[in-house]
């Protein structure tokens, strides 16, 4: 039975990780946070993330993410949530000027952020998108055994959030070396604008989705 579920979890890896390194507004979130917050603010989206990603989890193994894709209003609720969210983060972005990355202007700018909010960032990023719903029912319900225990499925769940959230701390490890962030302020204004557009076609994006 355990040589079983080492087979099923193999296989989630096998499918999550084309997820994990897909561009995505998870990704544009990570970048900006890396890029304009630091590194603590981006690390901490990052555990953000990683969380949602077990929330997203739990309830598909009680059976509501079911009821979610099946349920027009439901979805469509998560779904307007969360363009408009998206569309608020690409126009804050949009409204950005040029970045200071100094030491000093950094730490100014982890403090004014705080760590719950660097933390809500990222999970409410992923959160209020309902496509993770269709994602994990359709993954699940394709690889994983009905007979397997709510349990093993929970810790399937918590290795590929371990798993995401390791992607994007190193992520934001690399994005906030001496060499990137100094490229960054040179050229901060246009990344402010290019990642503004991006949360904006996101939004947009999902505005369109459908369920099931």
């Amino acid at each position: 039975m355990q040589h079983q579920y080492l087979i099923e979890l193999a296989s989630l890896m096998a499918i999550f990780s084309f997820a994990i390194v897909a561009p995505g507004a998870d990704t544009a979130m990570i970048i900006r946070q890396a890029l304009v917050h630091g590194r603590r603010s981006a690390v901490l989206s990052s555990f953000g993330v990683g969380t949602s990603l077990m929330f997203h989890v739990s309830y598909t193994i009680m059976g509501l993410g079911l009821i979610i894709s099946q349920s027009i209003m439901v979805f469509n609720v998560i779904k307007w949530a969360g363009a408009a969210y998206l569309i608020y983060l690409g126009i804050q972005s949009l409204r950005s000027g040029k970045a200071d990355v100094s030491p000093a202007a950094q730490a100014g700018a982890t403090a004014r952020q705080g760590a719950g909010k660097a933390f809500s960032l990222g999970f409410l990023a992923n959160a209020l998108n309902p496509k993770p719903v269709l994602f994990f029912l359709s993954i699940f319900s394709t690889v994983v055994s009905h007979e397997t225990p709510a349990g093993v499925k929970f810790g399937y769940g918590l290795v590929m959030a371990t798993c995401l959230i390791a992607w994007f701390v190193g992520v934001s490890l690399f994005l906030t070396t001496p060499r990137m962030r100094s490229g960054f302020e040179k050229a901060s204004v246009w990344i402010n604008r290019a990642s503004g557009a991006v949360f904006i076609a996101f939004g947009l994006k999902l505005a369109t989705e459908k369920a099931g």
